[in-house]
């Protein structure tokens, strides 16, 4: 079986090499290809508790989780399996032919000690460095899955609370650009160089940074997993599911409820991500929920390899901060484009479609303040602090956006949309429009817009402000 889908992929890849030369793919094509084409299917049994693991949720059962993946993958794969109860565990690695089921009655508990999460070479907030490996990893694997209906609980209220106090510390110094990357939080599940996983029927709780990470990756599927970050609290960066330089990946019947982005793609920052200049391309995300959050679907701010070839339908967004949202920084480069977003609902939401170009600025631009030292700064400094030259290329552009049968009511604003003079946001078509907000919002440095069966009323009466644009076809909004 494993050879005949490997020979598959390698076929597939064949068909659509031809992207790599920018000639174009139709959706119908390569939307059905998305997600795993293989998943463990061998039956033999190994269950942790055999090799002393034990479910009292205090005692460290790192190591015996692991023995039983190493005995289950020495095997040629098959089910690892728990006893009901809780496990404490700091990394486990996830192997070939394994498929770690965490069933109803049974809560994995992760280590609240950093070092239980030893550092790996991986990227994080779109540079690659040295970061605490995730809870649980998949990384250089194919054919591997986690599922069930058991909960990780991440429990990473300590990572939460020590980013807030490094960042009451940066702030004051001008080094917000680096906080996030000093303050190393653990991920919930990283899936990192791998092909064809899955993840299936997990609920995911407080996470200590993002939730579940797709990062150079091919051939995934997450379905029907639900996250559930603000139990206890709000955590920073608590992403739902970012795919980041990642194709084929398909994200289905899942619930988010975070402190960031729900569903977020991602391909890179500045220097270091067009210097990897790998896309995340064919992806499909349906049949799911996001409740608050940043954005249900995200596209950015980590555009440097760019993010092409996308379907999102079948969405709900109950009460998440922005709806559709497009974001990068005049330093990240890349272009945003093919995008397919339709079939979506939302109900009080602060923006349905946002699109940015310079987003936080103190976040997204690296400068070095006066009294530090370029040869006595940690690494990932200097990768933060490379300039991008030529300075063009750290334009980004979003171009060919398709956004069609959209109900939202009790939003905010209709649409904040800010291009710049160096990059046009272009091509945007929307139909079927029905937006029920305060405010019309506002374009800007836009080009190519179409509206056909546009709606947006407004609370306060106010129209969409159009400035700095050209070739707008906007005569059906109302």
């Amino acid at each position: 079986m494993l050879s005949l889908a490997l020979g598959f992929l390698l076929n597939l890849n064949c068909t659509l090499s031809a992207d790599s030369s920018n000639e174009a793919i139709p959706m119908e094509k390569w939307s059905q290809q998305a997600g795993a084409k293989t998943i463990p299917d061998k039956k033999d049994v190994f269950n942790v508790n055999d090799y002393n693991a034990l479910n009292d949720g205090k005692t460290p059962a790192t190591k015996a989780i692991q023995a039983a993946i190493d005995a289950c993958a020495a095997k040629g794969g098959g089910i690892v399996t728990f006893n009901p109860g809780q496990y404490l565990t700091g990394s486990i690695f996830v192997k070939e032919g394994v498929n770690l089921r965490i069933d109803k009655e049974v809560t994995i508990l992760g280590s609240q000690n950093i070092s239980d999460y030893p550092e790996i070479d991986t990227r994080a907030a779109g540079i690659e460095l040295k970061w605490p490996s995730a809870l649980i990893n998949i990384i250089d694997q194919n054919n591997a899955a986690i599922t069930g209906d058991g909960v990780i609980n991440a429990q990473g209220k300590p990572f939460w609370n020590s980013y807030w106090t490094m960042r009451q510390e940066y702030e004051p110094k001008g080094l917000r650009w680096i906080v996030d990357y000093d303050c190393k939080r653990p991920r919930t599940l990283l899936v990192q160089n791998c092909s064809n996983v899955t993840i299936r029927g997990i609920t995911f709780q407080q996470a200590g940074f993002w939730t579940v990470h797709i990062l150079y990756s091919k051939y995934v599927t997450v379905d029907g997993v639900v996250i559930q970050n603000n139990i206890g609290g709000s955590g920073p960066s608590t992403d739902g599911i970012d795919i980041d330089s990642s194709s084929f990946v398909l994200v289905e019947n899942c619930d988010i409820d975070c402190n960031d982005d729900n569903f977020c793609l991602k391909a890179g920052r500045d220097w270091d991500g067009l210097r990897i200049n790998r896309p995340t391309e064919y992806v499909v995300i349906r049949n799911c929920i996001s409740r608050k959050g940043g954005g249900l679907i995200t596209f950015g701010s980590e555009t440097s390899g760019s993010i092409r070839h996308i379907l999102a339908q079948n969405l709900k967004a109950q009460g998440t901060g922005v709806g559709l949202r497009f974001k990068s920084a005049r330093t990240r480069g890349g272009t945003v484009e093919d995008i397919y977003l339709r079939d979506i609902e939302m109900d009080g939401v602060n923006t349905v479609i946002e699109v940015s170009m310079n987003w936080n600025p103190s976040y997204s631009y690296s400068t070095l303040p006066e009294g530090y030292n370029m040869d006595s700064i940690p690494q990932h400094w200097k990768t933060m602090l490379m300039q991008v030259e030529p300075p063009e290329r750290g334009i980004p552009k979003f171009k060919d956006v398709h956004i069609s049968r959209v109900k939202a009511l009790g939003a905010g604003s209709a649409i904040s949309a800010s291009g710049t003079k160096e990059s046009i946001v272009d091509d945007f078509h929307l139909s079927d429009i029905n937006i029920e907000s305060k405010s019309g919002g506002r374009i800007t440095f836009a080009k190519g817009w179409e509206f056909k069966n546009v709606s947006i009323k407004t609370s306060d009466n106010s129209k969409l402000d159009v400035r700095n644009s050209s070739d707008m076809n906007l005569e059906e909004n109302q």
